[in-house]
């Protein structure tokens, strides 16, 4: 910038927009981070659905089956699922111990159902099944949906490297070739 606009104008631009540059890819690191931590938060979540309606199938309560399906599942979702069953053990309402589980992406239809099955007493097999379910297609989707965006920015090089080839090597001759026949028929 200094050399296009010259003196300390130039560097006080150049150094606005190097500082702008820098903020901005700083948010769009910071944003993918996120997403990828939301979506390996998505997936575990699918599994630990599962053993959710497993423990309930066998006749674990939804504490129990918290309790259990915490402690054989690392990660946040394990961390959430062991707070939740410590907070029912203690005595905490049903509704405000799942609401922090709720609050992980993907995992409020499951919290709801837990809720009410803590609340009511009515079974969350079939509920909690149908939403394990429903997240191993969504974690499916996802899997499926990168695959293709990857397969798309593969081709991206070989395009940037066979195009100008085809150009160089393929048209341009036979459009030399086509004007040297016009000019030499004018």
């Amino acid at each position: 910038m200094a050399i296009l606009v010259g003196g300390a104008t130039g560097v006080v631009i150049g150094l606005a927009v190097a500082y702008g540059v820098g903020l901005r890819q700083r948010r769009a690191k910071a944003r993918a981070e996120r997403r990828a931590a939301e979506a390996g938060l998505r997936a575990a979540l699918a599994p630990a659905a599962d053993l959710l309606a497993a423990c309930l199938a066998a006749g674990a309560g939804p504490r129990g089956a918290a309790d259990a399906v915490g402690r054989s599942v690392d990660g946040t979702v394990g961390v959430r699922l062991r707070r939740v069953a410590a907070e029912l053990r203690l005595g905490a309402e049903p509704s405000a111990a799942w609401q922090r589980f709720g609050e992980l992406p993907g995992a409020r239809d499951l919290t709801r159902c837990m809720e009410r099955a803590g609340i009511s007493g009515v079974p969350a097999v079939e509920g909690v099944a149908r939403i394990a379910a429903g997240l191993r297609a969504a974690a499916h989707r996802t899997a499926a949906e990168r695959a293709r965006r990857a397969a798309v920015l593969v081709t991206f090089p070989l395009a940037a490297c066979f195009l100008p080839a085809f150009l160089v090597i393929g048209v341009a001759p036979v459009l030399i070739g086509l004007a040297g026949e016009l000019m030499a028929h004018n």
